[in-house]
């Protein structure tokens, strides 16, 4: 399993190089709440910046991860996150349309990448 999540951390990692991101691996940032916030990957490009969680799971992500997710964004004061998986379940595309947050999927990325 953890050979799979290094395979779509690092197509996720070229992705984002490739559209000109500035990668920071594991960024940790306080939150107001005092909590610690840990994301896999913070993506920079000129004033724009972006959290991703990355989830390589066999199952589908459900809306609790998206608002645990959205939750720690807002706590550091970064809100709009992205989450890669392989899919979504309906009910975690609706509140992430909501609230501005990106989903995308592994055959996204693979569609929209240069090889």
């Amino acid at each position: 399993m953890a050979t799979a999540k290094t395979g779509l951390r690092e197509l996720v990692k070229k992705y984002f190089t490739q559209k000109g991101y500035h990668v920071t691996e594991n960024p940790t940032h306080e939150g107001f709440s005092g909590v610690t916030q840990t994301f896999d990957l913070q993506i920079e490009k000129g004033s724009e910046k972006r959290l991703v969680w990355i989830k390589d799971w066999d199952r589908t992500v459900g809306v609790n991860m998206i608002i645990k997710m959205d939750n720690a964004a807002e706590d550091v004061a970064i809100p709009k996150p992205i989450m890669v998986s392989q899919q979504f379940s309906g009910h975690a595309k609706a509140y992430a349309n909501r609230r501005g947050i990106i989903l995308l999927t592994e055959s996204d990325i693979k569609k929209r990448i240069s090889q």
